[in-house]
């Protein structure tokens, strides 16, 4: 197990990681989900052991570890920028840790291959980094780390220069790579939907501070407070701010209709998923908002229509392809079981009722 009690890491009067606490199980696969800046890399180089928490403690299996050197940790690092040995052929690359670990030849040589037939590198295990495409490099710095049976594994934005198809297929093995293993894996991007694709549990960081870690579905469906919903949204969370009374929610002169939970009267932030926002009305999406359309981008089987609501900038997602021209009137629809509310405090109060939803 990996723990994290009260980590702070300041640099000057900065605050780079603030106050974390958190407990990481052998076996695991730990998503940290932030934008640039959150504090994800920063967090994994005191995990490391490359930098020193200004305050706080860091252990493994129970014992501190803040006293010992990198060279002594079994620890095993791949960042976004790839990094390899350029004299060594992929195959001595990928073999290079086991080497060190004293491994015999045999064991190395079926693991090298049964790992580079995984990350499509067996055609090129002869070749040099240098004769590489920029993906191959970075296959071959994570099948080293995958090789190298450490304890703890970090993987910063490590899918990043891949091509589509080789992250999705990677993405749905490396999970099930993570739980043989027995090692503490944490992996850190910047993309909610890949969060949500390797599953496990995810520490959503902000800022430097940690707001909210747990089984990565349930971070996504409840998050605790706004900050947790605005980092595992994208497109970004629909917002505006409301008032409550007698569990009517009212913008102004528009009323959003009427809640099934009890909420107490007040102001709150009421939040809407970009998919939850329909074009068509039905019986549950009944809540019709008048908007207007700024641009609209589509991707292929899906379009994003970006509006004005209420005097907020939200993001329509729709399934399919629609064409909307600037300025277009549209009216959109909400269900007011998908709505969250979040009081003065940005703490949560109400969220979806998804299992009521589902039945």
């Amino acid at each position: 197990m990996l723990e994290l009690e009260s980590v702070t890491k300041r640099v000057g009067a900065v605050a780079h990681i603030n106050d974390v606490t958190i407990r990481m199980e052998r076996g695991s696969l730990n998503v940290l989900l932030g934008p640039t800046l959150s504090g994800k890399t920063s967090l994994m180089r005191l995990m490391a052991g490359l930098d020193k928490p200004t305050s706080g403690d860091i252990k493994f299996d129970g014992a501190s570890v803040l006293g010992q050197s990198v060279r002594k940790r079994n620890v095993a690092m791949v960042y976004q920028q790839f990094i390899n040995y350029p004299a060594f052929t992929v195959y001595d690359n990928i073999a290079s840790p086991m080497r060190l670990a004293g491994i015999d030849k045999k064991t190395i040589d079926k693991r090298v291959r049964e790992t580079a037939e995984l990350l499509k590198l067996s055609e090129f295990l002869e070749r040099t980094p240098l004769n590489l495409s920029g993906g191959q490099q970075q296959r071959t710095a994570i099948a080293r780390a995958l090789v190298k049976d450490a304890e703890l594994v970090l993987l910063d934005e490590p899918l990043a220069n891949l091509d589509y198809k080789l992250r999705e297929e990677l993405r749905e093995e490396l999970p099930r790579l993570f739980a043989e293993t027995g090692a503490v894996f944490v992996y850190a991007t910047t993309e909610p939907h890949e969060a949500l694709l390797l599953g496990g549990q995810t520490a959503t960081l902000s800022e430097g501070c940690l707001t909210q870690f747990g089984a990565t579905i349930d971070v996504y469906n409840k998050p605790n407070n706004l900050v947790t919903a605005q980092t595992f949204a994208d497109p970004p969370l629909n917002c505006i701010t409301v008032i409550a009374q007698g569990n009517q929610l009212q913008k102004d002169d528009f009323s959003f209709g009427a809640i099934n939970e009890s909420v107490a009267d007040g102001n709150y932030t009421l939040a809407v998923r970009p998919h939850h926002v329909a074009l068509s009305a039905d019986e549950r999406y009944n809540v019709a908002v008048d908007v207007t359309v700024g641009t609209s981008e589509i991707t292929g089987s899906e379009t994003f229509i970006h509006v004005k609501a209420l005097n907020e900038q939200w993001v329509v997602l729709t399934h399919g392809v629609h064409r909307f021209q600037s300025g277009d009137k549209l009216t959109v629809y909400l269900n007011p079981d998908y709505f969250y509310l979040f009081n003065d405090s940005k703490d949560l109060v109400k969220a979806p009722q998804l299992q009521r939803l589902a039945n």
